[in-house]
């Protein structure tokens, strides 16, 4: 899937990623952002899956030139807020084990936006981390939690950074139901949110809000002038469907491309 009009072709130059503030030098011809946004399986608890998942994601965005890839909330680990899967699964990010995962993902061009749970001074976190190359950039830990992530503990800032010369920042799923987490983005001069989601629900409720997520990441999209990326996965599990959805929603709250619901996939577009 690709936005209409989207011009695909093969490019191999890497993306630069920096945390706000940082420089990024110029490396040949610059051009805006090409962003994919992952629909994946619901992976719980088997970490090799999950980059393998990545792994194969990355080369399908090799063939379009991909700078930065965005994958759902918690994916590396999986979402399930479970004292026993927090525990056992959990990365405190200067881990050995963390730095494992970063090794394998070193061969990867894409700057990525990879949800993880994160444990750091006895406190779990609802984490994306920006990895380029292997190298962990930065990461935002989600600030609205619903009442259910009582395990985790919010976070309390609103990093931004750039690829390919377009400044970023991250809301994690429930935060887009408020104003005031993508206000702060914008705030920095951000021209882009992502939105690494996982709406892995009960069936009842995944209906109704199956058309909710649009509504509400249209109305962020409007009050900030920004860009809006969702990345979420897809699949079904006991009494649970995860619908996605995965989509490119522009400045005027138009969702502009989209993986269709149900389907595992990855979304392109580019950011001007």
């Amino acid at each position: 899937m690709r936005s209409p009009g989207s011009g695909i072709d093969r490019r191999s130059d890497d993306a630069d990623t920096t945390p706000t503030g940082a420089s990024v030098g110029e490396h040949g011809e610059r051009r805006g952002l090409r962003v994919g946004a992952c629909q994946t399986p619901e992976i719980l608890g088997d970490i090799g899956s999950a980059l393998g998942c990545i792994e194969g994601f990355a080369r399908q965005a090799d063939e379009y030139g991909v700078d930065l890839l965005v994958f759902p909330e918690c994916f590396v680990q999986g979402y399930l807020v479970d004292p026993a899967h927090i525990r056992d699964h959990a990365f405190d990010l200067r881990s050995a084990a963390f730095a494992s995962v970063l090794r394998r993902l070193q061969p990867i061009a894409q700057a990525l936006v990879i949800g993880v749970i994160e444990q750091q001074a006895g406190r779990y976190f609802n984490t994306a981390a920006v990895v380029t190359q292997g190298r962990l950039v930065g990461v935002y830990r989600k600030t609205h939690l619903v009442p259910g992530e009582s395990l985790f503990a919010p976070g309390d800032t609103y990093p931004t950074f750039t690829a390919r010369g377009v400044r970023f920042g991250v809301n994690i799923c429930y935060d887009t139901q408020f104003a005031d987490a993508a206000a702060s983005v914008a705030a920095q001069g951000a021209h882009l949110l992502l939105v690494p989601a996982q709406n892995m629900m009960r069936r009842d409720t995944a209906h109704r809000w199956k058309d909710e997520h649009h509504r509400m990441r249209a109305e962020r999209a409007r009050e900030t002038g920004m860009w809006l990326v969702s990345a979420d996965v897809t699949g079904e599990r006991d009494d649970r469907i995860g619908y996605g959805p995965t989509s490119v929603i522009n400045p005027r709250g138009e969702v502009v491309a989209q993986v269709p619901l149900m389907t595992t996939g990855i979304v392109v577009a580019d950011i001007p």
